[in-house]
């Protein structure tokens, strides 16, 4: 006799995948992003929308047309390392991006806003989803150097650490200067 299966629900589905992707403290890499970008909407206030999507050119849109890019690196990471791993950070300019599924040809940056967001914490102490753990830096794309990426060395000459509580204030402090 054949057992009988039943086939599982949406719900069930995205519940489970869910656990399996963000249920441990340590996220992989390729799904770290998405809760880091989660932290940040949480600290956001109701005039910036996230608009991530697949190949967005940007993260989060501002009522006013400001863009705002997030970049995420953390030290623990999901495989067995010897050492801390580094904070480096993706800045290269593009030659365009996507537009739903429109190509827009378009040299450079185009993010008006960086927010560079580091967990330093090392062992079984890290948990990646918890904000408290996690130090953001705030950056003009106008302050970024010409090159393909950049380490949290010359982060810190661009701008201060700031915790999840004073992100927003950071952030609009950098959105109203430009």
């Amino acid at each position: 006799m054949t057992p009988t299966t039943q086939v599982p629900s949406v719900e069930e589905i995205s519940r489970r995948a869910a656990e399996n992707a963000f249920g441990s403290p340590v996220v992989v890499n390729n799904l770290r992003g998405l809760v880091v970008e989660t932290i940040v909407d949480a600290a956001l206030s109701p005039e910036w929308t996230w608009t991530a999507k697949d190949w967005a050119g940007w993260d989060f849109s501002h009522s006013d047309g400001t863009r705002l890019e997030v970049k995420q690196s953390a030290a623990q990471q999901s495989w067995a390392q010897r050492k801390p791993t580094p904070a480096r950070f993706d800045i290269a300019e593009r030659t365009g991006r996507y537009e739903g599924a429109t190509w827009v040809s378009q040299s450079g940056r185009a993010a008006h806003i960086y927010i560079f967001a580091y967990n330093e914490t090392l062992g079984s102490q890290t948990d990646h989803r918890d904000p408290r753990q996690w130090i953001f830096y705030v950056v003009p794309s106008t302050r970024l150097p010409n090159q393909r990426s950049i380490g949290l060395p010359a982060i810190l000459n661009l701008s201060v650490a700031v915790r999840w509580e004073d992100l927003l204030t950071a952030l609009e402090r950098a959105r109203l200067q430009l």
